[in-house]
Order: structure tokens, then sequence, then C-alpha cells
């Protein structure tokens, strides 16, 4: 399997909206993503500049070639995972919705973050913590790499700022990113913070490197059995 990293030269940084029905607001946001270094592959350089409301084009994060994915996706699948790393923070401290379907697929990785969201809101909930609302994420792409080959993805790990009324938060987020039918879609979600729900539950320090783990049904289920007895 051949691995490509991403070098970035400048890091995307999103900045969130206050607005209720805007996840993201991006503004003069601007990256260069270079020395793509594979073996047996050419190096090749990738200028990325992006600009607007992500939020708007939200429903169809497609693959430039539908026969599989490449590393000009790359802009796409950074856009996706910020977009719902920003929706998720607020689903869980404002009670906001997200739609899961526009950004998984698999049916055991879509019911447990129902289950990691619920449950979060609910522990914020019992401990009087929602009216610190969520205002805005800020979101840094730490580290992209492209992983080719039979079944290729992305790897991106997100450092995810979090704006509240009252103060601030920082955390990592990482994610795999494949093409499904000629649409990205995310096949693993782990933020690796301390305490957080997925180190609690799936285990601390994981290594984020299986796109086909949530098709394995029986580790699914061992997962949420576990997030059952937080």
């Amino acid at each position: 399997m051949k691995r490509a990293h991403l070098l970035l030269v400048v890091l995307f940084t999103l900045s969130a909206c206050e607005q209720t029905n805007t996840s993201i607001n991006e503004e003069d946001t601007a990256a260069v993503a270079g020395d793509i270094q594979a073996k047996d592959a050419k190096n090749t350089e990738i200028s990325l500049s992006t600009k607007g409301d992500l939020s708007k084009d939200s429903s169809d994060f497609l693959a430039e070639d539908k026969s599989g994915l490449s590393s000009w996706d790359f802009e796409t699948a950074y856009k996706m995972c910020a977009e719902a790393l920003s929706e998720y923070y607020k689903a869980i401290w404002n009670g906001s919705d997200i739609d899961l379907d526009t950004y998984i697929d698999n049916g055991n990785l879509k019911q447990y973050t129902r289950k990691k969201i619920t449950s979060q809101y609910d522990l914020f909930l019992k401990n009087n913590l929602i009216h610190n609302r969520v205002t805005g994420v800020d979101i840094g792409a730490g580290k992209v790499e492209f992983i080719e080959g039979d079944s290729s993805f992305f790897y991106l790990k997100l450092d995810a700022r979090v704006k509240k009324d009252v103060g601030n938060f920082a955390e990592p987020t990482e994610f795999l990113v494949q093409s499904l039918n000629g649409k990205l879609v995310i096949v693993d979600w782990y933020t690796s913070a301390k305490d957080s729900y997925d180190s609690t539950v799936r285990g601390e320090n994981q290594a984020i490197d299986n796109p086909d783990i949530w098709k394995n049904r029986e580790w699914a289920n061992i997962r949420e059995m576990e997030g059952d007895q937080q």
C-alpha cells in the first residue's frame, strides 16, 4: 500500500459564524499542500484555496473521479470533516441537529456516533453545563496522509479550538475518509483527548489506520456495549 504525505505549508483555518443555521463560515482561507511522496509516484504540488460558507454545499462531497479516491480529493475531504466536526460540537453542547447521513454511510459508525452525541449532551445537561454554548469552532489540519491501494483513504488529524460564550478548549480528532460510489464519506472518527468518549469506550492511544474497522460487526457490538456502560 502506498503512503503519500501531504505536507501543509499553511494550515487551513475555518471560522464558524455565530448564526444558528450555519456551522462554518470561512473567510479568506487558503492552504498549500505539496510534496506528495509515494513510492513509484511522481511528486506533485497541489495548491488549494477555499472561500465562502462551506455548509451550503454539504449535501454533495463528491470525488474528483467517480472511479476512486485520489490525492486531488484532499480539499473536499477536509471540508467535509471540518464541517462534521463543527456540527458535532454544536450538537453535544447546544443540542443542535446534525445530519450524520451527510457524512457517514456505515450503519455501525453512524449508530456509535449518534450514541456518542447523545451521551455527551446528556452528561453536559446533567452537570448544568449546556448554558455555556458553543459560538464557533476554528479548525486546522495538523496532519494529512493519502494512503493509496486497493482501498485508498485519507487520514486527517484536525485540531479544533471550540469557542464558547465563556472560555474555549482545544482537542484533536482523527478521521479516515474514502470514496463510495463517487461520494466522499467518513469511515472512522476518533477524538483522542484525555477522558473523551472515544478514549473511554474505544481505548486510549488507538491507531486510526483501518478504514474497514466499522464493517466488523462483532467489534462494533463490543463498542456499543461499552458505550452503554458510560
